[in-house]
């Protein structure tokens, strides 16, 4: 069992292209010994994005603070805590923070997104960086 807190966890800048005042922080992962699940928290700095991407692969997302939206294609959804949300396989997706202070939220993948292919794949640091 792990239990610990999130503050603990290393807070990575998210390094794909396109993602902008973006971090992430890897809660729970395969490294950690969870077999099916990763549980990330990404924090998302005022007027900050991720990139606009899409992947063969899920993803749930569950607001914590803030407020922003989320592109669904090319249409903005106004997003904000208490929020969730369900990504699609190939969604076409981005998180943008419209308010005055950062945006959290909690996103779960499949550890199997390690290694599918996809236009961004995992919207966060590569898999040696998670530490």
């Amino acid at each position: 069992m792990k239990v610990q807190s999130s503050e603990d966890v290393a807070r990575l800048p998210v390094e794909m292209e396109g993602a902008v005042g973006c971090s992430v922080r890897w809660l729970v992962s395969r490294e950690d010994g969870a077999p099916n699940f990763a549980m990330r928290q990404f924090e998302i700095e005022p007027g900050g994005y991720t990139p606009h991407h899409h992947h063969p692969y899920e993803h749930e997302v569950y607001v914590l603070e803030g407020a922003g939206e989320v592109l669904d294609g090319e249409t903005p959804r106004p997003i904000s805590a208490g929020d969730v949300i369900l990504v699609q396989p190939d969604d076409v997706h981005q998180f943008r923070n419209t308010g005055d202070k950062p945006m959290k939220f909690l996103c779960l993948i499949p550890n199997s997104a390690d290694n599918r292919p996809g236009v961004a794949g995992p919207e966060c640091s590569a898999v040696e960086s998670r530490q």
